[in-house]
């Protein structure tokens, strides 16, 4: 039996790029997927590849960024396909500036896309299935949010985008934590792979090589989503996954390290050198892109 045989997917930015090949690769796997992207036609050409290659698959072009309409887009998959059983965040845009060229539009448009929508979507999908679990009804439904390694260690130039993705690995460990009573996991992934929005920058870097393993392959990171949508991944919640080419890791996140204790109100004048011991003792993180 497939991994995901008939589970109900929706897979946001699913027209190109990565969303793509995930929504091929559940469709190979047994799912029933609902493809949403802004640009309609881009979504209905992966829903005749998913038809032609015998899947099933619905076209969608709600707006994640809206409340209400990231709404029609579970009540499409519910009405089409029955029930909804995962939610892949992967819809994004970038607006890259250095932060002091940053313009408001360039902020809002960057966080409404990726943080937002992350949100909205997410919120009528764990409304239904909470709904689900109150009525007594077994539910293993996922969570599957896109962080970015700008998120994790920031990115010059990004700083929206970075916040943004910062923005979502947060919300993924408070996701997991809430939602786990309900039968509901949330895991995020940081993908390195060649999408829409890195053929500007990266275009040189990602290219598809003329033969031999194509490193930065969109279908290099689907099984692991793929997976993450399974009921085998039962287990797994709250994990930021890394991969780039065959390479898989978990982000070690952040905790508290080296600690000093005044044992009672440090004077403003002790700072400094209190300051410069910590950091002494301090594991390095790692550089910001860029940088």
């Amino acid at each position: 039996m497939k991994i995901c045989e008939n589970r109900v997917v929706i897979i946001t930015g699913a027209g190109g790029g990565l969303g793509r090949a995930y929504a091929l690769a559940f469709a190979a796997e047994g799912a029933k997927v609902v493809v949403n992207d802004i640009n309609r036609e881009a979504a209905l050409a992966v829903v005749g590849e998913i038809l032609g290659q015998g899947g099933s698959a619905v076209a969608n072009s709600d707006d994640i960024t809206g409340y209400d309409s990231a709404a029609l887009i579970v009540r499409q998959a519910i009405e089409t396909f029955g029930t909804l059983d995962v939610v892949v965040n992967n819809a994004g845009i970038c607006r890259d500036r250095m932060f002091a060229s940053l313009s408001e539009s360039d902020w809002d448009s960057v966080i409404a896309v990726h943080l937002k929508g992350h949100f909205c979507i997410s919120s009528h999908a764990v409304k239904y299935w909470r709904e689900q679990a109150k009525g007594g009804a077994k539910v293993a439904a996922r969570i599957i949010n896109t962080s970015s390694g700008a998120g994790l260690q920031g990115s010059i130039g990004q700083s929206n985008y970075a916040a943004a993705k910062g923005g979502i690995a947060s919300l993924t460990l408070v996701q997991a934590a809430e939602l786990r009573r309900y039968g509901i996991t949330a895991n995020a992934l940081a993908p390195a792979a060649r999408t829409g929005m890195t053929e500007q920058v990266f275009a040189d870097t990602m290219k598809k090589p003329e033969e031999g393993f194509d490193y930065f392959a969109p279908e290099n990171v689907a099984p692991l989503v793929v997976w993450l949508g399974s009921e085998a991944s039962a287990e797994v919640t709250g994990q930021m996954f890394e991969v780039e080419g065959g390479k898989l890791s978990i982000a070690d996140g952040w905790r508290r390290g080296p600690q000093l204790d005044r044992q009672g109100r440090w004077a403003v004048g002790e700072m400094g050198e209190a300051v410069a011991q910590l950091m002494a003792e301090a594991v390095p993180a790692a550089k910001v892109y860029g940088s």
